[in-house]
């Protein structure tokens, strides 16, 4: 049971390659309003200062577009998370895009650094590109290459500059010049959408992934018991998880790339609230709502408050 949990909303939408994310935190809140839910007055708010203003000037790293306010956001997740966590509270991030994902990691590794850490993925998309790798540059696709501290060199498919090099190599260093997570400790829920270097660096650290039909042939509940023995060793447990998990014909298309074949909405939240009921998650995380693309109104913001509402429940029991 968590008596206290702080949200801690992050609008910077500097990471993904299309606009309007910054306002999904924002969205949620008005789902939230509109359900006559009193969730984010009960429970502390807190919101980190955007660095949108970069999107108003020409990207100066082509391979890790905005890089140095990505660096300011981990740098700021990074005395946040400590905080709430020193303050006896349970954070539960909500973030405009998924790239400060690895600040968030990093902070978790800065507070519990003799502990072992278990990441749960639950996105469409693999992001574990490198400035190396990327086909776009945008950093939403490269958190998890940053808490696992690889370029993968390997599938090296760009020329990338010194200076962007030099920024990387700060990024992965923030909270230790080390990786954040083990390779065995990483595991994804309903990646469908990778490109190859991603496919080659998931095989060669063979981190596994609950595809969609397998949560749909085996049940949530074989899969929960899965995710449960996968995790066994760890000490603590980080849930991120990004709405383009989900199926858009089955939630909306109000996520930067969304991608068919995903799960169901219920599929989803009975995931989050399971996780939220394990003893050893220590911070949640929901992502990439973007209410400029939803062809339903803020469907995807009601759907995600929804999850967010149920989980929060099963944190304070």
């Amino acid at each position: 049971m968590h008596e206290k949990i702080t949200f801690l909303l992050n609008p910077s939408e500097i990471t993904a390659g299309t606009r309007g994310a910054s306002l999904g935190p924002d969205a949620i809140m008005t789902a939230a309003r509109s359900a006559h839910s009193f969730l984010f007055s009960e429970n502390d708010v807190r919101r980190l200062a955007d660095v949108n203003q970069l999107l108003d000037k020409p990207a100066l790293c082509p391979f890790a577009k905005n890089i140095e306010g990505v660096i300011t956001i981990y740098k700021e997740l990074h005395k946040a998370v400590p905080e709430i966590i020193r303050e006896g509270a349970f954070p539960f991030i909500i973030a405009a895009d998924h790239g400060s994902a690895g600040g968030t990691i990093a902070a978790l590794k800065a507070v519990f650094p003799d502990k072992r850490l278990g990441v749960l993925w639950i996105d469409a998309h693999a992001d574990i590109h490198t400035p190396y790798t990327t086909p776009t540059g945008n950093m939403h696709g490269m958190p998890l290459s940053v808490a696992l501290h690889t370029d993968n060199m390997e599938c090296k498919a760009n020329d990338v500059d010194a200076a962007t090099i030099e920024k990387w190599e700060i990024l992965k260093s923030i909270g230790g010049d080390t990786p954040k997570v083990r390779p065995e400790d990483l595991l994804y829920i309903a990646v469908r959408d990778t490109e190859e270097q991603e496919d080659c660096i998931i095989r060669e650290l063979n981190v596994e992934n609950i595809a969609v039909s397998e949560v749909r042939k085996e049940g949530v509940d074989r899969i929960l018991d899965r995710v449960k023995a996968k995790f066994m060793s760890c000490d603590m447990l980080y849930v991120s998880f990004d709405v383009d998990s989900m199926d858009p014909d089955m939630s909306s298309h109000g996520t930067g790339t969304p991608v068919k074949n995903g799960l169901t909405p219920a599929e989803a939240k009975a995931i989050m609230c399971a996780m939220a009921a394990h003893p050893k998650t220590v911070c949640m995380e929901v992502v990439e709502v973007n209410p400029c693309l939803d062809d339903k109104k803020n469907r995807m913001a009601e759907i995600a408050y929804d999850i967010i509402a149920s989980t929060c429940e099963v944190l304070k029991r």
